[in-house]
C-alpha cells in the first residue's frame, strides 16, 4: 500500500480511527471491509488482508505529523548512519561518516570534511581512505538511558571510531585507532565516560606491523580501547584513553556493564583456537580451523580497575596509545576470561544489569551469566585455571544463571523493560520472544521460551527503543534482516535487505510492515525516542560547525571582498536566495584560491551548494554555517559555479564564473 493509498484508507474510515485503540481499529477495520463498499473495495484492489490494513494503520505517520521513535543505523561498506523513523519504516537522512557523500558536500573540498576525513586516515595505513564499514552504533548515554546528544559508530574494515554531533547530525570527529587493524564491539559506558571499540581479527606487536603467520600465536594481541568523552563536546580525546591488550582470539561483539554490573564490559571471542587459515600446501578455510573446540572465552574487563592500573603507570606506550600489557592485565585483575558456547555473536546485558546473555551462532541456547556469580568468583578467586597468556579462568559452571532453548542461530538480544527478551535467529530466520530471571521483574517463569516469530530472510541484529538501555520502551521491534529474496520485485542480481516492523504488544507478535532498502546492509542499530533529540534548526548566524563557534572567516552581507596576497586570493563570499557574492572570481593560473564561505540565509532549511564541477568541488551550507574551500587554479579557463541544491523560483539563476587567466594576462 502507498503512503498515498493509506492516506486515503485512514481519511474514509476517520470516524473509525480517530482516538481509537489499536485493538479497536483492528476490529473495526475487519468489520468495515464486510460492511463498508469503499472501503472493502480498495482493501480488496490491493489484495489487502484485515491483518495487513492493520499494520498499514499503525504504522502511517501523515504529512505534518512525526515518527515518536528514530532509528540511527549502520549502513556497512556505505559508510554511513542512518535515521529511519518507526514506525512509518521511513529513511529520514544520510548522515555520510568514513565515506564521502556528494549530496551533502562530504569529503569533496570543503575544509571540515576533508579534514575529517583526513584525520581519520593513518599514512602508515593508507594516506587516502576513501571508504569505510560502518557496523555498530552507540548512542551517548546518561544514567544507562540514551540522551541524545552525539552518536559513535566504529569502521570495522579499518579500525577506526567516529563522533557524530546529533546538535546538527554531522560527523566532527574520524579516529584511526593505534594497534588496531579492524574493529568490531562498540559500546558506550552508561554515563558516556568511553566508548569502547575493539579488535576483530588481532595484529603483530612487532615495531613494522608484520609477522609470519606461524607467530600468531605468540606475536600477534587484540585489544580492547577505551576512548574517553569529553563531557561539554562528546570529542574523543586520545590521551586520555587506554587500551587493554588481549590474546589473539578473535574479538566480536561487546556491550558495558549498567546498574549491578556498572565497570565492567564484555567482548566475545571465537577462534581460540588460533587458526590462521593453514598453509598454501596445506590450507585449511578458518570457519573450519576456528569451529573446532566447543567453547571460546568471554572476556571480562573491569574497566575500573584498569582506570586505576593506568593512574597508577603501570602501562606501556604504544604508537602513541596507552596499553596495560596482556601480563599486566592478568595479575592486576582487570581482565578474565569464562568459557561460553563456541563461535558466539550476541553479548547483551540486561537492563538491570544483572545478567549477560551470550548467544552462539552453534548452539541453540542463549546463555546467561550471573554478575552477582562472577564478581563472587573474582573476590574469592574461584578459578578453574588459566589460558596460555596466564588469564585467569573462571568456571562456567560458576557463573551460570540459565541457559533457555530459542532456536537455530542465535545472535543478538534486546529487552522491551517489561521483563522480556528478544533473540533473532538467524537460521531458522525468527525472532524469539522468552522471559528473564527473577531479577528482572519476572518471578512467575524465569527463563522461559514464550513463542517466535518468522521473518524475511536471515535476520542478523534487532533493535527496540532503549532496548540496551536501563529503561527499555517496548511497542515496537525491527528485524535487521539481510536478505529480502520476494519480499520485493526483481531488481537485478543483487537484492535488497529487508527490515521488518514487528509489534511488541500483539499476542501473540505480529508483522507491521517490511522495509526494502537497496542502499546499503545495517548491520547494527539502535532506537531513541524523538523527544530526547534537541538539533538545531538553524545555526547561529557565522558558526564554524567544527568548533560550534563564530568562525574567524564568517561575514555579513556587504561585507564581501577579494584579497591578494602574492600567489594567494582569499575571498570572503556569501550566498543567499538566489546568487553569490561576489559572483565572479578573478585568478591565475599557480594561484592558490582560498574561498571563505557564509550561508547568511536564517531560514530554515534554506541550504545551498557552492559547486565548481571542473575541479571537484561540492560545498554544502546549513543557513548560518561557515565552510571554506582551497585550491590550486592548475588550469586556464572559464569555469561556472553553481548551486546544487534546488533553493527557490530563480534556482537556475543561482550560478557564477570563475575566470583562471593565463600567467601574464
Amino acid at each position: 500500500m502507498s503512503g498515498i493509498q493509506r492516506r486515503q484508507f485512514i481519511g474514509i474510515s476517520g470516524g473509525v480511527v480517530a482516538g481509537a485503540a489499536l485493538g479497536v481499529v483492528t476490529s473495526r477495520v475487519g468489520s468495515s471491509m464486510a460492511s463498508d463498499g469503499v472501503l472493502g473495495a480498495m482493501a480488496t484492489s490491493r489484495g489487502l488482508s484485515g491483518d495487513e490494513a492493520r499494520g498499514a494503520l499503525a504504522t502511517t505517520v501523515p504529512p505534518g505529523k512525526y515518527d515518536p521513535y528514530y532509528m540511527f543505523a549502520s549502513s556497512g561498506h556505505l559508510g554511513a548512519v542512518q535515521v529511519i523513523g518507526v514506525p512509518s519504516m521511513r529513511l529520514l537522512k544520510v548522515i555520510p561518516v568514513f565515506s564521502r557523500d556528494s549530496y551533502s558536500g562530504y569529503g569533496f573540498g570543503a575544509d571540515l570534511s576533508d579534514e575529517i576525513l583526513k584525520a581519520g586516515s593513518n599514512p602508515t595505513k593508507s594516506s587516502s581512505l576513501g571508504w569505510g564499514d560502518s557496523h555498530h552504533p552507540a548512542l551517548s548515554e546518561t544514567d544507562g538511558e540514551y540522551d541524545g546528544r552525539w552518536i559513535y559508530i566504529n569502521d570495522r574494515a579499518n579500525g577506526r571510531i567516529a563522533m557524530v554531533d546529533l546538535t546538527d547530525f554531522k560527523t566532527k570527529q574520524i579516529i584511526d585507532i593505534p594497534n588496531l587493524g579492524s574493529s568490531h564491539g562498540m559500546c558506550v559506558t552508561p554515563n558516556s565516560e568511553y566508548a569502547h571499540i575493539s579488535s576483530i581479527t588481532p595484529r603483530p606487536t612487532t615495531d613494522n606491523g608484520y609477522a609470519p603467520l606461524e607467530s600468531y600465536a605468540d606475536l600477534y594481541r587484540g585489544y580492547s580501547t577505551w576512548f574517553h568523552i569529553d563531557p561539554k563536546t562528546g570529542r574523543l580525546v586520545p590521551e586520555k584513553s587506554f587500551q587493554v591488550e588481549l590474546p589473539p582470539y578473535n574479538q566480536d561483539l561487546a556491550d558495558a556493564g549498567k546498574l549491578a554490573s556498572n565497570g565492567f564490559g564484555f567482548i566475545n571471542s571465537f577462534n581460540t583456537e588460533l587458526a590462521v587459515g593453514g598453509t598454501a600446501a596445506k590450507p585449511v578455510a578458518p570457519e573450519v580451523g576456528a569451529t573446532k573446540n566447543n567453547f571460546d572465552y568471554l572476556q571480562i574487563i573491569d574497566w575500573k580497575k584498569a582506570e586505576k592500573v593506568v593512574a597508577a603507570g603501570k602501562f606501556v606506550e604504544r604508537n602513541g596509545m596507552r596499553v596495560i600489557t596482556l601480563s599486566v592485565a592478568a595479575s592486576e585483575g582487570v581482565l578474565h576470561l569464562v568459557p561460553e558456547p563456541r563461535n558466539p555473536h550476541g553479548v547483551d546485558v540486561s537492563p538491570d544489569g544483572h545478567y549477560i546473555l551470550i548467544a552462539g551462532k552453534l548452539d541453540p541456547h542463549v546463555t546467561v551469566f550471573s554478575i552477582e556469580k562472577i564478581k563472587d568468583a573474582i573476590a574469592k578467586g574461584t578459578y578453574q585455571g588459566k589460558d596460555r597468556y596466564g588469564v585467569p579462568i573462571i568456571a562456567m559452571d560458576v557463573v551460570l544463571a540459565a541457559q533457555v532453548e530459542v532456536g537455530a542461530g542465535p545472535l543478538h538480544t534486546q529487552f522491551d523493560g517489561k521483563g522480556n527478551a528478544y533473540t533473532s535467529l538467524f537460521i531458522d530466520s525468527a525472532v524469539a520472544k522468552w522471559t528473564l530471571g527473577p531479577k528482572s521483574g519476572v518471578t512467575d517463569k524465569p527463563f522461559t521460551f514464550i513463542e517466535k516469530i518468522p521473518v524475511h530472510y536471515n535476520i542478523g541484529h534487532l533493535a527496540i527503543p532503549g532496548g540496551d538501555t536501563v529503561k527499555p520502551t517496548g511497542k515496537y521491534l525491527v528485524a535487521l534482516n539481510k536478505w529480502s529474496l520476494d519480499q520485493v520485485q526483481k531488481l537485478g542480481p543483487t537484492h535488497p535487505v529487508n527490515l521488518e516492523l514487528i509489534d511488541l504488544d500483539s499476542s501473540p507478535l505480529s508483522t507491521l510492515s517490511s522495509m526494502p532498502l537497496g542502499n546499503s546492509e545495517p548491520h547494527y542499530a539502535q532506537i531513541i525516542n524523538t523527544d530526547k533529540l534537541k538539533p538545531l534548526k538553524v545555526y547561529t548566524p557565522g558558526t564554524d560547525p567544527q568548533t560550534m563557534a563564530l568562525s574567524e572567516h564568517a561575514i555579513v552581507a556587504g561585507k564581501e571582498r577579494v584579497e591578494r596576497n602574492g600567489s594567494v586570493v582569499d575571498v570572503y563570499a556569501t550566498l543567499m536566495r538566489s546568487h553569490f557574492t561576489p559572483g565572479t572570481l578573478k585568478v591565475t593560473v599557480g594561484d592558490t584560491v582560498r574561498i571563505h564561505l557564509t550561508n547568511i540565509e536564517t531560514t530554515e532549511n534554506a541550504t545551498h551548494t557552492f559547486t565548481i564541477p571542473a575541479y571537484n568541488i561540492q560545498a554544502t551550507l546549513d543557513p548560518g554555517e561557515v565552510v571554506n574551500v582551497e585550491f590550486t587554479a592548475d588550469r586556464v579557463g572559464s569555469f561556472a559555479f553553481y548551486c546544487a541544491q534546488f533553493c527557490s523560483a530563480l534556482h537556475m539563476e543561482m550560478y557564477g564564473w570563475l575566470l583562471v587567466a593565463p600567467k601574464g594576462a
